[in-house]
């Protein structure tokens, strides 16, 4: 069962499923910011049959994606089904552009719009393809190191069942993104997982396996989550060795369906985690 990634729908992503959707090979996409890179991976994301992309842009805002746990595990999906590479480097670019086997698309913004300028010319597309596949092959890769969304959603559907999944999923969509918040995708496994009265051993054990974060990570935001009184522990005997913990909600309010009012409750009580 895998997770649903989110859409969007702007003016750049238009040019791009128009490009995306007239190629029948690979693309090589150059210099595209954080608003771009987001469209990009939006874009291919939702097309049944999408070509390969070759993405050269600033480190920056690959690590840009890779702090975003949602849009990184798009990019990882991508990454994984060979849809979509990253490459780094310094820049500058001076223009974003699309470049595919039969056509050079400049995507120019101004303050209203956002358009893409094409050319078939055959000379300038030939000459900026090689040019910029050299560069690609040049540049630095940029490892994401972050799980694929369907990996996710399937590992937690093993592990916990759909109704779990569910509510990560919700908790994700209400959160809209992880960057630089005091919410991230451990703590919302271990609210999802303390709603379901799930075992801290089991859900560490499964992010620590899937690639999300190590155990003491999930020990530490555990810790975290109970001094804010968010969650509650309650020990469970086993055959052999110490007890394990069973989480719980702390917190009545947190028993609610509505995913934003949730995602509200935990912001309003949660501190900023000392790493942050």
């Amino acid at each position: 069962m895998a997770l649903r990634p989110s859409t969007v729908e702007t003016a750049t992503a238009e040019v791009f499923q128009d490009v995306l959707a007239g190629s029948s090979d690979g693309v090589l996409a150059i210099g595209l910011n954080e608003t771009a890179t987001a469209d990009l991976l939006h874009s291919l994301d939702g097309m049944t049959d999408p070509p390969s992309v070759r993405l050269l842009t600033y480190e920056s805002v690959l690590k840009w994606v890779r702090e975003d746990f949602a849009m990184a595990s798009i990019a990882a999906e991508l990454v994984a089904t060979n849809t979509l590479s990253t490459q780094m480097a310094e820049g500058p670019f001076e223009n974003v552009l699309l470049v595919t086997d039969e056509s050079v698309t400049a995507i120019i913004s101004t303050k209203d719009d956002v358009v893409g300028l094409s050319t078939e010319n055959l000379d300038l597309v030939e000459g900026t393809r090689a040019y910029w596949q050299g560069l690609y092959k040049e540049s630095g890769s940029f490892p994401l190191r972050t799980p694929a969304y369907s990996a996710v959603g399937d590992s937690l559907a093993t592990e916990f069942g759909p109704e779990l999944v569910d509510d990560f999923q919700s908790m994700l969509d209400a959160l809209g993104s992880t960057r630089g918040q005091t919410l991230d995708e451990v703590v919302i496994a271990l609210l999802v997982a303390a709603k379901h009265e799930e075992l801290l051993y089991d859900i560490s054990r499964w992010g620590e396996n899937i690639g999300i974060a190590s155990k003491a990570t999930f020990s530490r935001e555990k810790m975290r989550l109970e001094a804010a009184g968010l969650i509650a522990t309650e020990k469970v005997p086993v055959d052999v060795g110490r007890p394990r913990l069973r989480l719980l909600l702390g917190d009545d309010r947190l028993r609610t369906e509505d995913a934003d009012e949730f995602v509200t409750v935990v912001r309003d009580e949660l501190p900023a985690s000392v790493d942050s």
